[in-house]
């Protein structure tokens, strides 16, 4: 799956809410009614709704009709790129960090030799 950068800032400004995370660790794996979510939350079934329509446009979530009930589920496949995309700064930065390291024993190196 290539993804659009437009939907990778999706992702990430849905990720940013504190709220929006708790409701992905709630629904977990499994399909969950709406309903059932908002009882976990001491926001209003609007908001709830709000939350999901941001975490659905970026594709986090998916949700459906089972007759009167809204089922939500989670997508792992946007969080799975999300992931890659982090993965080459973690690499980056422990590069970095390696280096920095290393510097730093050289120059205590250098001290305890003077």
């Amino acid at each position: 799956m290539v993804m659009r950068p437009e939907q990778l800032s999706l992702i990430f400004a849905a990720l940013s809410d504190t709220t929006r995370r708790s409701i992905l660790e709630q629904i977990g794996p499994e399909e969950m009614a709406v309903k059932d979510l908002t009882a976990n939350f001491t926001i209003t079934q609007p908001a709830i709704s709000k939350h999901l329509a941001v975490l659905e446009r970026a594709g986090l979530v998916m949700r459906r009709r089972n007759g009167r009930t809204n089922l939500c589920r989670v997508n792992q496949a946007p969080l799975a790129e999300a992931e890659k995309f982090l993965a080459k700064y973690k690499l980056f930065w422990r590069q970095r960090l390696q280096a920095l390291d290393k510097h730093l024993e050289e120059e205590i190196d250098d001290r305890d030799k003077d």
